[in-house]
């Protein structure tokens, strides 16, 4: 397992360490130690990424990706790997925000994205766990079966093969209709990309791990050590960009998600994805989402891996449910369901971007000609970072793709006009930090291994003492767009309240848009009084 110190923060995204991560051995290639020049270079070692090269490699392609920690050290790294055509948000709620039509090509697109999968797991002979299995949709408590009608009729507008099913397989304690969706998937994903990372290289494409992307100008990326990568084109495939400080970000929303992953006996459950309809984005009232899934583990039993219990980046105790709480209700909800759900082996939340339209952002960066972007991925990162390869490598060699304009980052949607100033407020608000108290009075206060945020003078310090008892200050302000960091006490990280930049407890910079660490406070009177 990773330890907890500074160094090997550069090597995960927080503290938890998932089940993928844990399985498998890191996926580490060379550091960055030259300068070099690429066709294409694409910063960020998961799913998106790694497709991206893949696929561009496969034609012939100079590719070079560079990733700052190792490859899944990120988001894919915590993703729960459902490979799904049933989106983190309803179909009808796209037909709304978009039109049918517009609806029919994301569900073909993510169908397409499952079946690209299931076709390269089997050319490349790729050991990864893949499976196809059927999912169920089940109304949350609080919902009505008027909307799964009504997602029914949707959905099978749309061109998916959707059917009713009066009973939810594996699950006693649900009594309501549900929809099942067939032919869905799951796989390791770390499995899986480690054997994409084999081709790239096998294809010329070339790796480097432990290189973090600094400045961006032009077509020049400016690496850790002083490197300097020269590219024709640059794909940011980082979770949320660090290529663009405001147009992509007013438009996506940073959320943290919950993971835990119990024993249960094998057999007990039979193979499948489960989701409850429940509302993980609402600012206005609680309906908790939750999704699950198998994962083999051993002879004698299974995991089942479940999430949910979903909230804004760095506003956990603004719904006064602390992050490491978040687990206990989720254990709860998963033992109310799965009564035979036994230990919790692991537990790790992750970053999940969602776009205020409902579909990701693939394409150009409106801000940078030879940038192209993806994020904005909801609950969907699996196909989404798929998508992402095979959008960008028809667009990058000039070829049409017919799911490009429905990604597009400069769309526009105004059905989304009341999403985005909620959300815009909801930001606004955030800058009241920079005003208010600290956590504690005084940094002395805190125990070992624990971290705050304190009121200095006029500064806002992020303070966090580490398990010898020594202090780290830095500036808790962060330099994306200057709000006041927040202390995760679940994954030991500092957390941006407005865009979702994420610090280490030792202000090394882990997620983005931010893409500087926070900055070093070397007061010497804080050091002394602690005030």
């Amino acid at each position: 397992m990773i330890g907890d110190n500074s160094s090997n923060y550069l090597r995960t995204s927080g503290k938890n360490i998932s089940y993928w991560i844990d399985s498998t051995e890191p996926i580490f290639y060379e550091k960055l130690n030259r300068n070099i020049n690429a066709e294409v270079v694409i910063i960020g070692g998961g799913i998106s990424g790694i497709t991206t090269a893949y696929l561009l490699s496969k034609e012939k392609v100079n590719v070079a990706l560079i990733e700052d920690g190792f490859i899944g050290s990120g988001e894919t790294g915590r993703t729960t790997a459902h490979i799904v055509n049933v989106l983190d948000d309803r179909y009808f709620d796209l037909e709304k925000t978009f039109n049918e039509k517009d609806a029919a090509l994301a569900a073909e697109s993510h169908s397409q994205a499952i079946n690209f999968i299931d076709k390269i797991v089997k050319e490349e002979k790729i050991d990864c766990d893949f499976q196809r299995l059927d999912g169920y949709l089940f109304l949350h408590h609080t919902d009505k079966e008027e909307n799964l009608q009504k997602e029914f009729s949707a959905a099978s507008k749309a061109g998916l093969k959707v059917s009713f099913a009066e009973q939810v397989p594996g699950i006693k304690s649900v009594h309501t209709p549900a929809l099942k969706f067939p032919n869905q998937a799951q796989f390791h994903p770390l499995k899986y990309m480690r054997s994409l990372c084999r081709k790239i290289i096998e294809q010329g494409g070339k790796i480097f791990t432990q290189t973090h992307a600094g400045e961006i100008s032009g077509k020049v990326i400016k690496a850790n050590g002083g490197f300097q990568i020269n590219a024709g084109n640059i794909v940011v495939a980082t979770n949320t960009p660090i290529s663009t400080r405001f147009t992509i970000h007013t438009k996506q929303y940073p959320y943290r998600t919950y993971v835990i992953a119990c024993k249960i006996p094998k057999g007990t459950l039979p193979k499948a994805l489960w989701w409850d309809t429940g509302d993980h984005c609402s600012e206005w009232f609680t309906l908790p989402y939750h999704y699950v899934r198998l994962q083999d583990y051993n002879t004698n039993y299974d995991l089942l891996i479940a999430g949910g219990e979903d909230h804004k980046t760095g506003q956990a105790d603004k719904e006064e449910i602390p992050e490491d709480e978040r687990y206990k209700n989720l254990y709860d909800w998963t033992k109310e369901h799965f009564p035979d759900a036994g230990e919790v082996l692991y537990h790790w939340s992750g970053q999940v971007i969602e776009p205020m339209d409902s579909l990701a952002f693939i394409g150009k960066d409106p801000t940078a000609e030879n940038v192209y972007l993806v994020t904005g991925d909801s609950g969907n990162g699996i196909t989404n970072g798929t998508l992402d390869g095979i959008i960008l490598k028809d667009l990058i060699l000039g070829r049409k793709n017919k799911f490009s304009a429905l990604y597009d980052p400069s769309r526009k949607n105004l059905r989304s006009a009341f999403i985005y100033i909620k959300e815009q407020l909801n930001v606004a608000a955030q800058y009241a930090d920079l005003f208010s108290k600290g956590d504690v009075e005084n940094s002395k206060d805190l125990l070992s291994g624990n971290g705050a945020v304190i009121r200095y003078q006029l500064n806002k310090i992020a303070v966090y003492r580490d398990e010898t008892g020594k202090y780290n200050f830095f500036s808790a302000i962060c330099p994306h767009l200057k709000c006041v960091v927040q202390w995760n006490k679940d994954e030991k990280t500092f957390d941006c309240p407005c865009h979702g930049s994420r610090f280490s407890c030792y202000g090394k910079v882990i997620n983005g848009p931010a893409n500087k660490d926070l900055e070093v406070f070397e007061s010497e009177k804080i050091k002394e009084d602690g005030t």
